[in-house]
């Protein structure tokens, strides 16, 4: 019961939100049926799901009414799997991951809506990665605990207090963008090796 109860005020509230937000709304939405369209349907579940969590949190934007270029790259970063494949893809997602932060504080249209995008985007597309393109098990397990174990923490913790918490900023050891990195050499490493084993 308590979760119907939760589940149905997140709904109306998310409903409320989106329709403060017509711009935005707009923009997700067309900029995810341009996802669907450049991936020919391949992963029509993944751009779905992709747009409901972002239509879903546009409370997050405060108090802008637009997502703007870096949120854009966000959810680009984010529906990688339903767009590209091979070598390049790591590279896209890595070269995506540094550009969206960097916009978005030059241009000063940081908010709550793109830190909790760009977490999700990069969970999402490197857990994705690494079960689908990383041949070692070992370094599988590893991607997996650093993006999944902190998003399924920080989500179990939020609806056992009924409220959403900031997920840790670790200051020393960043685990997540050295796995970004390891993952992205290994993957243009195989590829140069396939390509040489062709010729």
């Amino acid at each position: 019961m308590a979760w119907a109860r939760f589940v149905t005020q997140a709904t109306r509230r998310s409903i409320r939100q989106a329709q403060r937000r017509p711009r935005a709304l707009g923009e997700i939405t067309a900029l995810h049926l341009v996802f669907a369209v450049v991936s020919h349907r391949k992963c029509p579940l993944w751009t779905i799901t992709s747009w409901a969590l972002a239509a879903a949190h546009l409370g997050m934007l405060e108090h802008r009414r637009s997502i703007g270029i870096a949120d854009a790259i966000t959810l680009t970063r984010a529906n990688l799997p339903a767009l590209t494949t091979g070598w390049a893809t790591p590279v896209a997602a890595l070269a995506s991951d540094l550009a969206d932060g960097r916009i978005a504080r030059r241009l000063g249209t940081q908010t709550l809506f793109g830190a909790a995008a760009d977490s999700l985007a990069d969970a999402a597309f490197w857990a994705w990665f690494a079960l689908r393109h990383e041949p070692s098990r070992a370094m599988r397990a590893a991607a997996l605990a650093a993006w999944m174990a902190p998003v399924i923490t920080v989500t179990a913790i939020s609806v056992r207090r009924g409220r959403m918490i900031d997920a840790p900023r670790p200051v020393v050891a960043r685990p997540a963008a050295t796995m970004q990195a390891v993952l992205t050499v290994r993957a243009v490493l195989r590829s140069r090796a396939g390509y040489r084993a062709s010729r």
